[in-house]
């Protein structure tokens, strides 16, 4: 007997079988299915017939394949008894509840005494499933890995694309083809990573960022995952996430996964991009005001660094706020004896001899500048040169004689008082002054990965946030060494990367948007000479680049020229006249006929405008740039196209274009079918073109 069930909304249908009472099987996930469509009947079309060499049935690919069912590839489940000794489930299916949008499917082991439930949750809106999968025992277990809810890869693929990176380098894309055996990726720093970021997308054949089918999974959790996609010998693929193996290190009755996300699109990489932005956004973020429009941001970490001076950073605030800075943050060095990054984490009290009457003064000066204030913590980490670490050496995760990084230990999360202290010591602060932002950082990895350490910290983040929920939060690790789902369900803004180099940055920001809306990213208009790569590039493009996002500054605004303040402090007006839009647009990334371009178009919900941002990265090998399409357009809809900035053409753009002489105005179908050509330009400029529908 064969018993089906269905999830749909307006862009998919996913569709789950049992046959003969074992545990459920995706059999179909992708366009949606008539309603009267015989799911028995698409089960049995689906069967895989058997050859020479093959065992007399093929092993279903289930919601958790099983060894135990002499499944061929990585099992759903690795798990072991009180004693060590190996358990090898073998599900049968108990139960399914079922509503419009979810679907809970539990299955039962009786002889090794074990339940498995995997929830499925659609939303109709953002067109996002979110699945996750629990163990229980009615003893403690030794879990080494428990994988969310299996799903099966395309076969009409023929590469993966996943993300790889370092510090100063994130979201850097591969494309690795598929094969017979497992592409296989584990972070086990005990952080999300630059190295891993846990997202996945599978293009169908011919697939661009426009069109085609695509698949894209995200594992919300902070703490280290481990990724498969794995083509069995039979043909068959699956897709696996979870946490990274043996990351619990205690015995427990239960276990969860955290949430995978997973998208289908028919329309290119850009459909699950927006479904990704939407949901983050809308759904994920709890966001301290909504009413209130994103700030222009100021940080002062590469102006003065350690070298905190009350005089020289009132002289900042003014020159930022002149800038139209509207938030101004105070970085490192603010507390204990901390000069260098040599000592101090933990102490977490302001340092007298920098601040000798506390931050009150500074504050009430950034506050008549007509800025809001914030900070920077580093809550998880500790000197060993510090007072908190010579009192409680215990506190501090791992063995005394470990690497360290940064000069620092990770504090133990995991310990109730370790997270009472950091409460007391953050909370005092935020009592005391008013302070509306913080800027948590995450600067070495773990000594060891363990998924206590994951939760305590969501724990105290928790905690603060229910307890002074007018306090904004910024996700950073080195950068973009902590961005996930799990995250950003705790807080509301992302550090993408350390690296302030607007080349560097157009392209991560480009990758990035496959997951992140720009209301979440943050992206600084950095010094003229870049700190972590030594480029010079003009303050246009660095400005342009910054406009691309959440907008901010993090330069020394004594080093720019009459010039340069100008240029900043027009493209911060742009942003802050378009900003209210552009934070729920959606980020559609263009196929460009030159790899030199990288572009985008940020549009309205409603359709009704845009912004294109075409970024020249490198010297192109055309003569002259080919027209670049648009997407997502009315196709009988008129719209009016203004080249924003083309007063910034160069000598060498020597034609006679209409967009260098005033609007010009197409059809969708033409921006689309056709394109539109723009001015020549140097390497490491920008093109920013604003469209309305008329």
């Amino acid at each position: 007997m064969t018993e089906c069930w269905r999830l749909d909304d307006a862009r998919q249908t996913l569709a789950l079988a049992s046959t003969g009472g074992l545990c459920p099987q995706v059999i179909y996930w992708g366009a949606p299915l008539p309603m009267n469509e015989d799911l028995t009947a698409l089960t049995q079309v689906s069967t895989l017939d058997v050859t020479g060499g093959m065992l007399d049935q093929n092993p279903d690919l289930s919601l958790c394949p099983e060894a135990s069912r002499s499944f061929p590839g990585q099992p759903g489940l690795i798990v072991r008894d009180q004693d060590g000794t190996p358990l090898l489930p073998k599900f049968h299916l108990d139960h399914v509840n079922q509503t419009d949008l979810g679907l809970t499917v539990t299955c039962k082991d009786e002889a090794n005494r074990l339940t498995y439930v995997a929830a499925f949750e659609l939303d109709p809106e953002t067109h996002v499933i979110a699945m996750t999968a629990a163990l229980t025992a009615d003893r403690p277990l030794h879990l080494h890995w428990l994988a969310a809810p299996v799903l099966p890869a395309p076969q009409h693929a023929e590469d993966m694309i996943d993300f790889a990176g370092r510090w100063c380098g994130e979201f850097q894309m591969n494309r690795t083809a598929w094969s017979p055996g497992i592409r296989y990726r584990e972070n086990r720093t005990g952080r999300t990573g630059h190295e891993h970021f846990p997202g996945l997308i599978i293009p169908c054949l011919r697939a661009t960022n426009t069109t085609g089918e695509a698949f894209a999974f995200h594992y919300g959790w902070s703490g280290g995952h481990r990724m498969i996609a794995e083509e069995l010998p039979d043909g068959r693929r699956q897709i696996q996430f979870g946490h990274a193996a043996r990351m619990e290190t205690a015995p427990a009755t239960e276990f969860r996964t955290a949430p995978l996300y997973a998208v289908y699109s028919s329309d290119g990489l850009n459909g699950c991009a927006v479904s990704f932005q939407r949901h983050l956004r809308d759904r994920i973020v709890t966001w301290t005001d909504r009413g209130r429009p994103r700030p222009v941001h100021y940080n002062c970490w590469e102006a003065v660094y350690f070298a905190h001076d009350l005089p020289v950073l009132k002289d900042i605030a003014t020159r930022a706020a002149a800038l139209g800075a509207e938030r101004f943050v105070l970085d490192d060095g603010w507390f204990g004896q901390r000069d260098d990054d040599t000592s101090s984490l933990s102490d977490w009290e302001v340092d007298p001899r920098k601040y000798p009457d506390g931050l009150g003064p500074l504050i009430d000066y950034v506050h008549a500048q007509d800025m809001s204030f914030g900070i920077w913590f580093e809550p998880e980490m500790i000197n060993p040169n510090s007072n908190i670490h010579r009192a409680h050496p215990d506190w501090a995760l791992g063995a005394e004689d470990q690497i360290l990084g940064r000069q620092q230990k990770a504090l133990n999360m995991a310990l109730p008082e370790v997270r009472a202290f950091l409460y007391d010591r953050i909370s005092a602060l935020l009592s005391a002054y008013p302070i509306d932002y913080i800027k948590w950082d995450h600067n070495r990895v773990l000594p060891l990965p363990d998924a206590d350490q994951t939760r305590g910290s969501y724990a105290l983040i928790d905690r603060l946030r229910a307890d002074f929920p007018h306090v904004e939060i910024e996700s950073c690790a080195s950068g973009g060494g902590r961005i996930d789902f799990g995250i950003l369900r705790r807080t509301q803004r992302v550090w993408l990367s350390d690296s302030n180099d607007a080349l560097e940055r157009l392209k991560m920001q480009h990758n990035a948007s496959l997951f992140l809306p720009a209301a979440v990213t943050g992206s600084h208009v950095g010094p003229r000479s870049c700190h972590t790569s030594g480029r010079v590039l003009d303050i246009e493009f660095r400005g342009w680049v910054a406009a691309q996002r959440h907008m901010g500054f993090e330069m020394d605004p004594r080093e720019l020229t009459a010039h340069e303040a100008d240029v900043l402090g027009e493209i911060t007006t742009w942003w802050k006249q378009n900003r209210d839009w552009m934070e729920t647009a959606d980020i559609l990334r263009l196929d460009a006929s030159d790899p030199s371009l990288i572009a985008e178009q940020q549009q309205s919900r409603d359709g009704s405008r845009f912004v294109l941002f075409a970024g020249r990265a490198d010297t192109s090998s055309q003569i002259a740039p080919r027209p670049l399409r648009l997407t997502r357009l009315e196709h009988d809809a008129r719209y009016e196209i203004s080249l924003r900035n083309r007063a910034s053409a160069t000598q060498l753009s020597r034609g006679k274009l209409a967009l260098k002489d005033g609007p010009v105005t197409l059809t969708g179908a033409a921006l689309m079918h056709n394109g539109i050509t723009l001015p020549w330009s140097f390497p490491q400029s920008m093109w920013v073109l604003e469209g309305r529908k008329l």
